[in-house]
């Protein structure tokens, strides 16, 4: 049987350490399939005209595709390369149940993402989406430093 991975990244550095680590821990399991996951964070306007709704969704699949071009094809292109099983996913939504929804949905064992080095005023209040993940995941979550 397969294990999959999910491997959150945000286009960053902190998204490279979370490849690397996931690439790591990959290369030392008998079958993995690392899965690439891109979040954009996306929240339903339903107040809006129809005519809105249409220009936000073309907005949405022109993110979907420049997300796929600059930052998963090329991590899966580097995985592959490095003779590792990976594959893309981009998503739209609420960051943290977005990739809980991927693993639950893609059956996979384990989610690794790393921790941001911003620290803005809402993330203090609020909480980043790193910390929510780890608080409502279905599966263990791996935080890279």
């Amino acid at each position: 049987m397969t294990a999959k991975l999910v491997v959150g990244v945000d286009g960053h550095s902190s998204g490279e350490r979370a490849l690397d680590f996931a690439a790591r821990l990959a290369s030392k399991m008998d079958a993995c399939e690392l899965l690439v996951v891109y979040i954009i964070e996306w929240s339903p306007y339903s107040f809006q005209t129809p005519e809105e709704n249409e220009q936000r969704h073309n907005r949405r699949e022109k993110e979907i595709a420049i997300a796929k071009e600059r930052i998963v094809e090329p991590a899966v292109a580097q995985l592959t390369k490095d003779g590792l099983n990976a594959r893309g996913i981009v998503r739209h939504g609420n960051v943290a149940d977005a990739l809980n929804d991927v693993a639950s949905k893609e059956k996979a064992e384990q989610i690794i993402v790393a921790r941001s080095s911003e620290r803005s005023l809402s993330q203090r209040i609020f909480g980043s989406s790193t910390a929510n993940l780890v608080m409502e995941a279905s599966v263990p979550v791996t935080v890279v430093g």
